[in-house]
């Protein structure tokens, strides 16, 4: 049984629901997916299926391994690959397509995406501290202020808020509901916000599904 999905997010608009309220709503792009490979408890230590996103632009000069790989299906090389957990094979082979009427309205799923990059940023931004004085000869603004005692400990203790690398990591929106569906344009909308920019990849599952 699939119960999961690469698609794209394509940006946020708003609904109204039945009593008039504007409610936030993400567009994603949700497949069209191909089945490419079969992984069993025997052979992979593991069972799971490899999902790749069909996409418009296919891959312009797929490298020797990727052509191997897709030549044992006798599918056109893609771009991104997914692997979803999956118990039930039964009835699944590999090259069947997997649209977003997996999905219906109403039910929750789990978006996972890359986050948006910050580079480095200061603990205001980066951990929301409020700062100093901004007026009347004061110095201190926007430092963090002491990061340890000189005494005791004498260092810096692991985890400490503070300047540095903010955002690109993986992020996963849990249990966000499923506002309608374009079957047609396998369109998804889902209530709230997603991780990651316009453009960006990201994972669709439903609820206690796993990925890898």
């Amino acid at each position: 049984m699939i119960e999961g999905l690469i698609g794209k997010k394509i940006g946020m608009t708003q609904s109204f629901d039945a009593e008039g309220n504007a409610v936030p709503v993400t567009v994603i792009k949700a497949g069209p997916c191909t089945v490419v490979q079969k992984k069993n408890q025997e052979k992979d230590g593991y069972v799971a299926l490899q999902l790749g996103l069909v996409e418009e632009k296919s891959v312009r000069k797929p490298n020797k391994p990727t052509t191997g790989h897709f030549k044992k299906t006798g599918l056109a090389p893609l771009r991104m690959l997914k692997e979803f957990r999956s118990a039930d094979q039964a009835g699944i082979k590999e090259g069947d397509q997997v649209l977003v009427d997996i999905f219906q309205v109403g039910e929750k799923v789990h978006v996972t995406g890359t986050s948006k990059g910050k580079g480095f940023q200061g603990v205001v931004k980066r951990w929301g501290f409020r700062g100093g004085r901004a007026s009347h000869g004061s110095m201190f603004h926007r430092a963090p202020g002491s990061i340890g005692a000189s005494s005791f400990p004498s260092r810096v203790t692991k985890g400490k808020r503070m300047g540095g690398h903010m955002g690109h990591a993986r992020i996963t929106a849990r249990n966000l509901t499923v506002i309608g569906l374009d079957k047609e344009n396998n369109l998804l909308l889902v209530k709230g916000a997603v991780p990651g920019p316009r453009g960006s990849y990201v994972l669709i599952r439903k609820e206690n599904f796993g990925t890898r």
